[in-house]
């Protein structure tokens, strides 16, 4: 059996020091698990899309409906929200706290086959859904292309 010994100067003779940084990330806004803070926090986002309409779910866990204020202008969906730092009479002495609080806000660009005046929410166990039908145009022009 053979032992492959690895040569540490080698491998620092293929080390690139920008490898590992992403510009995205400086300036990007925290996310989940991360330091908070003035600026506030990032929910997590699934959009997903079918025949009939996109539909944007956010993790909310902790966030009530009335701290919730969802708008549409000029082709742009925003959610914007709060959630609150619990606060009890009693002191309790906390080793961690990861769970973010503040205001976040969240913009999307619709798409032009989206019918904005049919847009519905629903906030339910944590979730906030969002369904953003297609207008009837979209689903008509939709059809499969054969490959040649």
């Amino acid at each position: 059996m053979d032992i492959i010994k690895r040569d540490p100067f080698r491998d620092l003779m293929h080390w690139d020091p920008f490898r590992d940084l992403d510009l995205s990330r400086a300036f990007a806004w925290p996310r989940w698990g991360e330091g908070v803070g003035l600026e506030g926090w990032t929910p997590a986002v699934d959009i997903l899309e079918d025949d009939k309409a996109v539909t944007i779910k956010v993790d909310l866990p902790g966030v009530e409906k009335k701290d919730l204020e969802i708008s549409v202008s000029d082709g742009t969906l925003t959610v914007h929200g709060e959630r609150k730092l619990e606060r009890e009479e009693k002191k309790e002495d906390y080793q961690r706290r990861e769970r973010a609080h503040g205001s976040f806000t969240r913009s999307f660009s619709l798409p032009d086959y989206v019918d904005a005046r049919k847009i519905a929410a629903e906030s339910k166990e944590g979730v906030l859904c969002i369904t953003l039908p297609k207008t009837k145009a979209a689903k008509a022009e939709a059809k499969k292309i054969p490959v040649k």
